[in-house]
């Protein structure tokens, strides 16, 4: 059975300021057929790529990374807000979307030199929390092996400040 994964995207107009429409994909959440079908795309995606482990940012992304690890038989490692990891981490800053600074870690031990690591995660924005783990995941010796959304907001440009800091393989399941 095939959906229209468009069907499950909550658009809210003016926010967070006048003229911007913010996305979200929460209804996804309640419809397990659609999202077997995201995750499986995804998957998909990856069978040539050589993936060794899924990295997630923020909470948002652990609700693609997680099951998407789990569908793999492979790891998953969050990349936390900077203070929330209880051991030594490695950090990375990231301009936020409309104004400020905000910081993300992963703990030191989570990623192996060498590692194939497929960054994914729910929304492409500007690219900012997907250019930071990129950024600790390099720090730690992994390799980006490719990234992966849901939704791709192309207005905000985030794929192209993502293909600055490297080309790597680029997945998005639904553009806007």
């Amino acid at each position: 059975m095939t959906v229209d994964l468009h069907d499950f995207v909550a658009t809210v107009e003016d926010y967070p300021e006048p003229g911007v429409s913010f996305r979200d994909i929460s209804p996804l959440m309640g419809d397990g057929v659609a999202y077997k079908q995201a995750v499986d795309a995804i998957a998909d995606f990856t069978k040539n790529l050589n993936v060794d482990l899924i990295a997630g940012p923020e909470s948002r992304g652990f609700i693609v990374g997680s099951p998407l690890a789990y569908a793999m038989n492979i790891g998953f490692v969050p990349a936390r807000k900077g203070g929330k990891l209880p051991r030594e981490a490695v950090s990375a800053s990231y301009t936020l979307e409309y104004g400020g600074v905000n910081e993300l870690e992963i703990h030191k031990d989570a990623i192996k030199p060498g590692q194939r690591v497929l960054i994914v995660d729910d929304l492409l924005a500007t690219g900012g929390t997907i250019n930071a783990t990129r950024e600790i995941i390099e720090k730690l010796g992994g390799i980006v092996a490719g990234v992966a959304f849901i939704i791709e907001l192309e207005s905000l440009q985030g794929r192209e400040k993502i293909m600055e800091a490297g080309e790597v393989p680029f997945l998005a399941l639904m553009e806007y």
